[in-house]
Order: C-alpha cells, then structure tokens, then sequence
C-alpha cells in the first residue's frame, strides 16, 4: 500500500482547520446542503435542514425534520420520499424488519400526493422499489431494483447534485463484496469528487466518499474526505465516527481514537445508543493496536452497561465484538475460552462470541468444548442461509471453518489444521468486512501464520504476516507475530524492522502483555 507522507497527512489536517464549513441556520453545525423542491418556502427550509440529518445518517432527527415539512406543508410531496428513506437506516444493511411497512406506507402516500415536478415524483417512486413486496422478495434483490431506479433518476437529472450522490452511494450499498475490480465504488467515487470540488461542505459527500473507499485497496484516497468530514458535520455523531473507517483501513489509530471518542461523546449527549456503541468498537479496536488495554477494557466495561433503548444490530454487535477482540488481541485463549454468550436475535452478532470460544477453548487444549460452540456456528450459518442472508453466512462459514482448523490442530492433526486454515484465510480474502466493525477479532491469515510459526515454519509465516500488512497495516498482533518468525527464522533486518514498528506502536502502551514486556526485556527497545 502506497502511504500518504507525513508531510501530506499534517496538510490535508491543517486544511481542514483553516477552512471550516459554513454554519447551517441554526447553533448545530452540519454542513450546507440544498435540495431543490417545490414545496413551500418554510416546508423548503425545513427539507433542507432534514437533508442535513439524513447525510449524516441521524434518522430520527432527519424523519423528524421532514414530518415538520409535511406541517409546513401538507402537498409537499417529496417530504414523504425523505420519511421512507430515514427509514432504510444506514442502506449498507438491511432495515429493521418493522421498518419496511412503515417506509413502505410513507412512499404510497408520496407517491398518491401526484408530487408538483416529475423530478420528485421519479425519486419517490425511486425510493419505492426498496419497499414494494419486502415479504415476497429479498433484501438483495430489492436493493439491486433501488439502483436501477437510482441510476434513472440520475440519467435524466443529470444537473441535480442530489441526484448523482443519491445514485452514487447506492452503487457501493449494491457493490457485490467479492468484486475485487471495486466497479460499483469506483464509479460512484468518479461521480462524486467533481461534486464535491464544487460542495466542499456537503455532509453527504465527504461521508459517501469514505464509504466508497473503504477499502483496502483503495483506502488512501478517502483520506482527504476523512479529514474534511467531521469539520464539516461538526456536531453530528455518524460524522466524528465515519473518518475512522479510513483511518482503520490505513492504520492511522491515534486518529481513529480522536474520531471516536468524539462520536461516542457526541452520541452520549444525544441518546443515540447504537452510534455511541458503534464508535465504541472501534474505539477498542483502535486502542489495542497501540497497546493502551487499559484503556480499551475501560471503553469495554462503559459499553457492557448501556441498556439499549432501540434493539438495532449495531449496538449488540459492539458488545460482543468489543469483549471478544479484547481477549483475541492479547492472546488470552482461556479467556476467550471463557467468554460468556449473551443471545441476541442477532445471529451474526452471536456468532462472534462462540467464535472466540472455540478458537479460545482449541488454542487452550480443550478440543471437546471447541467442537461444541463449532456446532453452534454451523447452527447459525445454516439460519443465516435460510434467511438468505448470502453475506453474514459466508463470514460466519469462515468463523468455523478457522475455529474448526484449530480444532484439528488441537487433535494433533497438523496437515489438515493448516490446508483447512489456509483455505480459510483465501475465503476471507475474496469477500469484504461490513462497515459495522473495524475488522475481525484476527486476520484469518494471521491465525494462518501462527500456526505456521507454531509448526516450526518461520519463513512461511513470515511471509503469511507480512501479506496481512498489506491489507490491515499497522496491526500491533501481526507485527508481534513477524518479529518471532523473524527471530526464528534468524532474519535480523526484519527483526529490527519489527522491533521498531513495535516501538513506534507502543510508544504509550500500559505493557500489561507479556509479550511487549518480554520484547522489551530481550531487545532493550523503550516500548
């Protein structure tokens, strides 16, 4: 991965301080945006302000905001095309399935309205192809109907702004994970960098370019997005926590800390649970990269408490991913072993804590117990197929098949452990996180090289260690395991190399593992 200089990444963040973003009308900052209507001047406002919320993906302030307009004025059509639409939630997911008659009811009523453009009457009708037969035909299915709407509405209104960024954003919700050529996002950037040289202060388009390059391969590019973004929505959450995605994917963790930390607050003042869970994460995916424990395991035991007032899948996912990348992190197998399951109607979510577990219980020698929570992952792979949930199953599918190579390689059963880990570590690399985390509880390809490293196969793992730089940099576990292969291996370069990627990391750590302690025993390096 080609990185940014210092010098580069220092600009692109003084830019971003000399040039604040201009003030909506009221106290909160969240950008400027217009979004031509035929409503009413003070329905026109209020759509506006409702535009503001919705780019950042603050649905309940947007649909709020957007009913206000339908008070100001009951023709304004359009306002109910902004009510179904606040209630998709973030599109990179499938909608509460609650939500799908209420959008459904609100895009009936918009489109009954006969809105006052053909415009608007083409983005409501738009927004109705996410919702029309939701109990006959699949998530995935509709969202393809969306962009193909999406892509019309574009094509005739080349001119509207709002336009090319609403079909942009759904190009990358409608990206295939396994398309590694990254089209749909490629497409959609193109669309929006001239936009945003013209709107350097639409929320939407700084939020949408991160998403769009939130990629490995691509992540660099959305580093001037990144630093604009929480300037530009100042006081809204989803914009302080969204850098972070670029900032993870490039390893840049002292930053993810600022961004998150400012959205968990922000979220915090304002009740929105599930983004103050969600920064949370990533928060505690951030500080383990630097060793700072301390202060993940706090992060942690502040998110074990928060009772959720809304049951969305972002917030129980962060629970149990945050608890389980605590014990992955750090190495402690009987910890994971030990974790306790907390059901949630969420399969994937679950998933991740029996993950833990068998990894935990086969890395401790318990075979028997690993082999239990295996089959409680296949158990809920298998749901997940029934639900036609095509993506979580496949992430799930590769939890067990590593936790079940582990299980192998507890048995003593070497051969067959590594070719199924190896197997495993190529499936994950053919698919795509989910924006909800900041990456798994460990590379499947980092497990592949400890257990080479373990086999006695030190040249090999470096190599494996080094291929999961190139698509997590920065990550503290990987450069911990390169810097034992190296030694094994008698690669004295590398292990300089390591050792000063280690220091440079843990300049600030607590040193409450072992392991930093012992490397800082045996190379004398200040960690």
């Amino acid at each position: 991965m080609t990185r940014f200089p210092l010098a580069v990444v220092v600009g692109l963040i003084a830019a971003t301080i000399s040039q604040p973003a201009a003030s909506d009308s009221t106290e909160q900052r969240l950008g400027k945006v217009h979004f031509v209507t035929s409503c009413k001047p003070e329905a026109q406002e209020l759509f506006d302000r409702a535009m503001l919320y919705q780019h950042s993906f603050w649905y309940s302030a947007s649909r709020r905001t957007f009913e206000e307009a339908l008070e100001a004025d009951p023709q304004c059509a359009i306002a109910y095309w902004g009510i179904a639409l606040s209630y998709l939630y973030n599109p990179h997911a499938p909608p509460p399935p609650e939500n799908l008659p209420l959008g459904l009811e609100a895009a009936k009523k918009g489109q009954a309205l006969n809105a006052g453009t053909p415009r608007e009457r083409e983005y409501i009708d738009a927004i109705a192809a996410m919702y029309v037969d939701y109990d006959k035909v699949d998530h995935r299915t509709r969202v393809q109907r969306f962009l193909a709407a999406e892509e019309q509405v574009a094509t005739h209104y080349a001119d509207d702004d709002e336009a090319q960024i609403a079909y942009a954003i759904t190009l990358n919700v409608a990206a295939s994970p396994g398309d590694k050529t990254y089209a749909n996002q490629l497409k959609g950037a193109a669309l929006l960098e001239p936009i945003f040289k013209r709107q350097p202060e639409h929320p939407g388009i700084a939020h949408y370019l991160i998403h769009l390059y939130d990629y490995p391969a691509l992540a660099e590019k959305g580093l001037p997005a990144a630093m604009r973004y929480a300037k530009i929505a100042e006081h809204a959450p989803h914009a302080q926590h969204m850098p972070s995605h670029i900032f993870t994917r490039v390893g840049y963790w002292k930053e993810s800390i600022a961004s998150n930390k400012e959205s968990a607050r922000i979220a915090r003042e304002d009740g929105e649970q599930q983004d103050q869970a969600h920064a949370m994460d990533y928060l505690v995916y951030a500080y383990l990269q630097l060793g700072q424990d301390k202060e993940a395991r706090a992060v942690i035991d502040e998110l074990g408490k928060l009772q959720f007032k809304l049951d969305r899948f972002a917030g129980p996912f962060a629970v149990a991913a945050s608890q389980a990348r605590y014990v992955f992190e750090r190495g402690d197998w009987k910890g994971a072993a030990a974790l306790e399951v907390h059901p949630t109607k969420y399969a994937y979510a679950d998933a991740i804590t029996y993950f833990a577990r068998a990894v935990g219980a086969a890395r401790s020698g318990d075979p028997a117990a690993a082999k239990a929570d295996v089959a409680k992952l296949v158990e809920l792979r298998d749901k997940l197929r029934d639900a036609k949930d095509a993506y979580w199953s496949n992430i799930v599918d590769i939890q067990q098949q590593i936790a079940s190579a582990w299980v192998l390689y507890a048995e003593g059963k070497y051969d067959d452990a590594l070719s199924a880990m190896n197997a495993a570590a190529e499936a994950e690399d053919k698919t795509e996180k989910h924006p909800v985390t900041p990456g798994p509880l460990a590379p499947a390809r980092e497990l592949y090289a400890a257990m080479l490293l373990d086999r006695g196969m030190a040249r090999e793992a470096l190599a494996a260690y080094e291929a999961v730089l190139k698509k997590e940099p920065n990550r503290l576990a990987t450069y911990l395991g390169m810097i034992k292969s190296a030694k094994a291996a008698g690669d004295q370069a590398k292990i300089r190399e390591c050792a000063d990627q280690i220091a440079r990391l843990t300049a600030d750590a607590d040193l409450s593992r072992p392991e930093l302690i012992e490397l800082r025993q045996t190379t004398g390096s200040k960690l």
